[in-house]
């Protein structure tokens, strides 16, 4: 599918047809490529701009034993993130998705941006080892819930899919 393809889905459908919606047109993009950069770098684009209510999407790969960031949409972001700090750092040691409705709350938080107020981690693993996460950031609080995990993990596993 052509970049110029992208057609954000309706704000107004329910959260299950958008990430039906995002994930076939991450499909279509992703078609015949297996670079790991540039399929993350249009994921994120995809993600940021088809989800409502974002002030920031993006990946962090495992490099050198810490999270290193990688391709993102939004504000400038932290670089580096040792696993088992903050949100990404947790979901790194811990291997599963972090729903986090406020981030002020929850214990060590690294505050890239002081606009977010909740935050979706997914890990990406590939044969077992955890390899990234996908970062969502929303200035809105309590904007995350079990459907965006559920929708962001079939993303993750399209990403997965491409790369291997």
């Amino acid at each position: 599918m052509p970049a110029e393809t992208f057609l954000p889905p309706a704000a107004d459908l329910p959260k299950p047809e958008i990430y039906a919606d995002l994930k076939s047109q991450l499909g279509g993009l992703m078609a015949g490529e297996t670079d790991l950069i540039a399929n993350a770098a249009n994921m994120a684009a995809v993600i940021y701009h088809g989800l409502p209510e974002l002030n920031w999407a993006g990946f962090y790969f495992m490099k050198d034993g810490v999270l290193v960031l990688g391709p993102f949409q939004g504000k400038p972001a932290c670089i580096r993130i040792p696993v088992g700090k903050g949100v990404c750092g947790t979901a790194v040691e811990q291997g599963v998705s972090q729903v986090v409705p406020d981030v002020h709350a929850f214990p060590g938080h690294i505050a890239c941006d002081a606009a977010s107020r909740s935050e979706l981690v997914v890990p990406i693993a590939v044969d077992g080892r955890v390899i990234g996460v996908l970062d969502l950031d929303s200035p809105v609080p309590g904007r995350f819930d079990e459907q965006d995990r559920a929708g962001c993990e079939a993303l993750v596993a399209v990403l997965v899919d491409h790369i291997r």
